[in-house]
Parts: C-alpha cells; sequence; structure tokens
C-alpha cells in the first residue's frame, strides 16, 4: 500500500460483482487507504454488493435509485450525516434495454433514447450536484464511457449517443465546477468482460478483436483501469480535469486492424 487515497473518502456507484469496472476501481482506491461508500439499486444488488464492500472494510451502503429525486436525496444526506464531507465520487452507471443493443441503430425508440440518456449521462450531472456540496476543499467526480461515443461499434447504438453526451458533460462539469477546486474526468477503457459489456450484441467478437489488434497486446484490464482511477483522484491528479483518458491497450489509435488480422 502507498497510500495515495489516504484520508479520502468517496462513494462508488455502479458495482454489480466482482467482474464490474467499478469494483476494480473500488479495490484500487481501498488498496491505497481510501474510505469507501457503496450504492446499489434494489434488494438484489444489494446483496452481490455488501460482501464487497465488506472485504474493503465498508459498512456503508445507500439503496439509490437515480431516476428518483427522493431517493437521490435521500442517499446524499445519508452520506452527510455519516461523514460531513466527501473527496471523490465515481459514477459507473449506464442502462439501455437490452433488445436495442442488436439490430440497426434506427430502430432506436423514443421511450428507451430518453431513458438511456437520462440514466447514462443525465445521472452524472445529477450526481455532480449533489457530491459537489459535500466538497468544500474540492474533489474528484469520476466516470466511464467508451469508444463507441465517437466511432462507430456493432450494436452499441444508443449507448454510442448516450456516451457521447456524458463526455460533453464531463468537459461541461470540469468547468462548471473548477472554481470549487473539483476535478471532473472520464475513463474510456476498451471491451471488458463484466454484466453490462454482455448486453451488448456480438460482444464476443469485439472483446477478441480489439485483445487482438491492440497495441499493446490486449484488453484492459481491472488493475489498470483502477490504478488509473486512483492516480485521477489523489493529489498527483491536481491539475488533471475534463479529460477522456484512455484505458484500452492503445486500440483507440488503430484506424484500421493489424496487417496480420486484415
Amino acid at each position: 500500500m502507498a497510500d495515495l487515497m489516504k484520508g479520502k473518502r468517496g462513494l462508488i456507484m455502479g458495482v454489480a460483482n466482482e467482474r464490474s469496472i467499478a469494483w476494480g476501481i473500488a479495490r484500487a482506491m481501498a488498496d491505497e487507504g481510501a474510505e469507501l461508500a457503496f450504492s446499489y439499486q434494489g434488494e438484489a444488488f444489494g446483496k452481490r454488493v455488501e460482501p464487497l464492500a465488506a472485504s474493503v472494510g465498508s459498512d456503508l451502503l445507500v439503496d439509490v435509485d437515480v431516476t428518483d429525486d427522493a431517493s437521490m436525496d435521500a442517499a446524499f444526506a445519508l452520506l452527510k450525516d455519516k461523514w460531513g464531507r466527501m473527496d471523490f465520487v465515481v459514477h459507473a452507471i449506464a442502462f439501455s434495454d437490452k433488445s436495442e443493443l442488436t439490430g440497426r441503430f434506427i430502430n432506436t425508440t423514443r421511450a428507451n433514447f430518453q431513458n438511456s440518456l437520462s440514466i447514462s449521462c443525465y445521472s452524472l450531472i445529477d450526481v455532480a450536484r449533489r457530491a459537489s456540496e459535500l466538497m468544500p476543499d474540492g474533489g474528484t467526480v469520476l466516470t466511464l464511457t467508451y469508444q463507441g461515443s465517437n466511432k462507430v461499434t456493432p450494436f452499441y447504438n444508443v449507448m454510442g449517443v448516450a456516451k457521447a453526451a456524458l463526455e460533453s458533460a464531463v468537459r461541461y462539469l470540469a468547468n462548471d465546477l473548477g472554481r470549487d477546486g473539483i476535478r471532473v474526468n472520464a475513463i474510456s477503457p476498451g471491451p471488458m468482460k463484466t454484466l453490462a459489456g454482455a448486453a451488448i450484441g456480438g460482444a464476443r467478437k469485439t472483446f477478441k478483436h480489439t485483445d487482438t489488434n491492440a497495441p499493446l497486446g490486449g484488453n484492459a484490464t481491472l488493475e489498470a483501469v483502477g490504478g488509473t482511477a486512483v492516480y485521477l483522484a489523489s493529489d498527483y491528479g491536481a491539475c488533471t480535469s475534463g479529460e477522456i483518458i484512455h484505458v484500452d491497450g492503445g486500440f483507440h489509435v488503430l484506424g484500421m486492424p493489424q496487417p496480420e488480422n486484415l
């Protein structure tokens, strides 16, 4: 332990199981001395998150529905009551109807478009506003994105639009909150074998393609993403804000597959 996060407190939102990117971040933060709280939505996810939280010494769990103002009010009121202040929040929340993560983007329904943008993008704005009120001495807001935001990725569909909006929100929030000493950044891993990733059509082929062609010869690991989050939330990230940091083995720089895979 290097204690890069010693004395810092933060909320991790979006852990579904031990393969979640949010869990990789939480584990790295805890290893560096951070004190953590976790959010979950519903009893089923709560039962999954509780033992993971306990394994990093946390018993502060809050049930949160990011589409419900009363639920959000209650969650952040609890954090204020328990902690008084916080130093960082990790927003790893996104959702779209699985049935629309196959087939053609043009068939996106109005209802799923609105729901996807609300949960995957607006929730960051809402979380940042509430968290910033508990960061009187500055802090860090982190979220997760994917390169499907700016390059067409098969079957990513409306989530690509949602992530594009999320990345724009990161930049606007970085400007808004910078005067309060709060940094806002996004981490963009390549495809990873997570519960959320598995919902996207052709996920296995996409994972294999990037694993085979990435300049560094593989996809991102939870440890690498977690380490990047530690950097951004630690004092070493003091002058980094408004960034989309790729942790994808370099895949995002490619214009086409490696010659041997053409």
